[in-house]
This record gives C-alpha cells, sequence and structure tokens, in this order.
C-alpha cells in the first residue's frame, strides 16, 4: 500500500519538529543542517510524489544547502 503524499509529509514534519526540539544546545550552524535536511526531505516527498527515495534524497540535499547557509 502507497503512502499518499501528505501523510509523508506530515510524518515528516512532525519528526522534524520532535527532533528540533533537542537542539537547544547546538550550535547555528548545526540547526541550519538539521533544519535544511528536514525541509529537504518535506520538498523531496512532494516533488516525487512520496517516494523514499525522493525524501531521503531530498534531506541529503538540504542538510548539505544547511551546512552551507552555516558557514557564514
Amino acid at each position: 500500500m502507497k503512502a499518499s503524499v501528505k501523510s509523508v509529509t506530515s510524518v515528516v514534519g512532525l519528526s522534524v519538529l520532535l527532533a528540533l526540539g533537542g537542539c537547544a544546545n547546538l550550535s547555528h550552524r548545526d540547526r541550519n543542517v538539521i533544519s535544511g535536511a528536514g525541509i529537504g526531505a518535506v520538498a523531496g516527498a512532494v516533488l516525487t510524489g512520496g517516494s523514499s527515495v525522493g525524501t531521503v534524497g531530498g534531506a541529503a540535499v538540504g542538510g548539505v544547502i544547511g551546512n552551507q547557509i552555516g558557514r557564514r
């Protein structure tokens, strides 16, 4: 059974929110990486219709972008 895009994005979004709750002691750059990975995962899921490969790929790309933004 294939999960709907809405349910996948809801689960990923909730996971990101829960993960960010434990980020009080992280550096600004680390928070950017985590946020970028979460946003990328949601975007990858939406763009690929809920594909797990698209979700993981989006998370990887988002994490790299968040890392680069944190280098300022």
